[in-house]
This record gives C-alpha cells, structure tokens and sequence, in this order.
C-alpha cells in the first residue's frame, strides 16, 4: 500500500509553456468545431450525469441509475421529495459538474499530481458504471475507462502530463459549450424540461437567471483553471 500511495502522489515536473498553451488550443479546437465536439461531446455528459448523480447521494435523494445516450444526451434517475432543497442541488450539479471537475482537474495538474487525477477520474468511472442502467452508457464508460488506465499504465509521463491537460482545459471550455447550447434551444423553445426550466418550476427564480449562473461558474472556471495553470 505504501507504494501504491507513493506512486499516486508522485509529482511530475511542470510542463514547458509552449505545452500548456498548445494543449489549451488543442482542447478549444476539439470544443469549437462541430464535427469533433459531436465525437467528444460524450465525455462531458459523463460529468453532467456525474454531478446530478453525486448530489443526488449527497442530499441522500435515492439514486435509481444513470443512462447515456449515443445522442450524447443523459438522464439520472433519482426519488425522493419532488421539491426542496435535495432536487434543487440535485438539478443545479448536473451544468455546473463540468466545470468544477475542470478546475479541481487544474489544481491537480498545477500541483504535478498527473498520476493522482488519471486514477481519481478511473474511480469516477467505476463509481458510475455501478449505477449505469443502459447498455450504450456501460460500454462508453467502459472505453472511456480503459483508455484512462492505459494510459496511466503504458504511457509514457510526458505522454500522461500532454492527454491530462488537454482534458482538463477540454473540460473547462467543454463545461461552457453546453450552457450556450442550452440557451439556443430556450430560446426556440425546444428545452421545456431543461435543467434551468426544472429550476425555474422548482424555484421563484426564472430559467434565464439558471442559464446565467451556470455561465457565470463556468466562466469563472475557465479563468481560475487558466490562472493556476499559467504557463508564464
């Protein structure tokens, strides 16, 4: 056990700048264009998905499942209360997940703690694939899984330290994306039961302001995650 906790804790030298900026330029070409955010798109409804599920367990909700969609749409299941607190929290986790776990990823790879984010974000996966009620949900987690503990295993450090801050600033803007989206579609008024219009039934508050918070946390974000990883 020591080992495996030295292992985990193990600190790999701060990247060069030129490797932070490109990795952040990388990650914002994967989020701007269309073609690959389709492909990609998944790995941020595993964290939305993620972060209903977590506070659904953490405001004791009973947490029914998880379901992904190859539409790159989710659904957790919970019961409990109808309203509250508890579906409050619950509903506001799922926009601002992203985000968060971009920026918790940040402070990580800040602190050269690679090896402890690539086995942190496995026990994530773990986690979700106990609760997945759907055969396409289990086999993303699966592939998505796997190439994590791959790559934790086989890939060189340097290799490790390039993957891990393109996922987290893939995350950070990742997490702005969505809420964007989300806002197109009211507009339109094509997400009658979005996050924000469940807030705003749940709630005094009107699904607009909802929109505005999850930018404002996930702006924030951005810049906080930029600030700790400055590569200058």
């Amino acid at each position: 056990m020591d080992k495996l906790w030295a292992h985990l804790i193990e600190v790999q030298p701060a990247p060069d700048p030129w490797v932070v900026v490109v990795s952040a330029l990388v990650a914002l070409a994967i989020v701007s264009f269309g073609m690959s955010w389709q492909l990609s798109r998944g790995l941020i409804t595993i964290a939305h998905e993620g972060g209903h599920a977590l506070m659904a367990l953490v405001t004791r909700r009973k947490l029914e499942g998880i379901r992904l969609h190859s539409d790159t749409s989710g659904v957790t299941l919970t019961r409990g209360r109808p309203n509250g607190p508890g579906m409050v929290l619950t509903a506001l986790a799922g926009y601002l997940a992203p985000s968060i776990l971009g920026l918790a990823a940040a402070w990580l790879t800040e602190q050269g703690r690679i090896t402890l984010l690539m086995w942190t974000v496995l026990l994530f996966l773990v986690c979700m694939l106990l609760l997945i009620r759907n055969l396409y949900g289990a086999l993303i987690l699966l592939a998505t899984g796997g190439a994590v503990f791959a790559l934790s295993m086989y890939a060189p450090d340097n290799v490790q330290q390039v993957v891990a801050l393109v996922a987290v600033w893939f995350l950070l803007f990742g997490g702005v994306r969505p809420i964007i989206e989300l806002q197109r579609k009211r507009r339109r008024r094509q997400a009658r039961d979005s996050d924000a219009d469940q807030l705003a039934r749940l709630t005094i508050l009107p699904g607009g302001f909802y929109v505005f918070f999850f930018l404002l946390v996930a702006g924030a974000s951005v810049v906080g995650g930029a600030y700790l990883m400055n590569p200058l």
